[in-house]
């Protein structure tokens, strides 16, 4: 593939991406936030196993980012036991991605991944009830 073509498709591709966060909702981002941190370690396991430093660092990086962003969404006000766990398991998970790419520890990305799959599975399954509650809020709301 010549170099204008991966070009175009880069931009193509983050064009993509920048429409889709645009036009998202508060859920919808934080769904993109799990789906992109799952993308992230599967990425830096590649890289680990085709010795690619450079991309495993990028990849996490990436996903170490993510979790900051995780960590930044939630609403202690609400539901402060449910958000404190969250916090916790996303500062532990942070620490093993750090212990990872330190050692190219494979196990510790898996825990990783498995620790944050039920959470991305059950934010998922909840896009309905979500959007009920925001369809009853703009009812409600003049």
């Amino acid at each position: 593939m010549s170099y204008a073509m991966r070009n175009a498709s880069a931009l193509y591709r983050q064009t993509k991406a920048q429409g889709s966060v645009e036009g998202a909702d508060r859920h919808q981002l934080i769904a993109m936030l799990l789906d992109g941190l799952v993308d992230r370690i599967n990425q830096a396991k590649g890289h680990i196993l085709h010795k690619d430093i450079p991309a495993k660092g990028q990849a996490f990086a990436k996903a170490i980012g993510i979790l900051g962003e995780l960590r930044r969404s939630l609403d202690h006000g609400v539901e402060p036991v449910l958000t404190g766990r969250l916090d916790a398991l996303y500062d532990y998970i942070g620490r093993r991605l750090i212990h990872a790419q330190l050692n190219d520890d494979l196990r510790a990305l898996d825990e990783s991944e498995r620790l944050i799959k039920p959470i991305r599975e059950a934010w998922h399954a909840i896009r309905g009830q979500y959007l009920a509650e925001q369809g009853k809020l703009t009812a409600v709301t003049p």
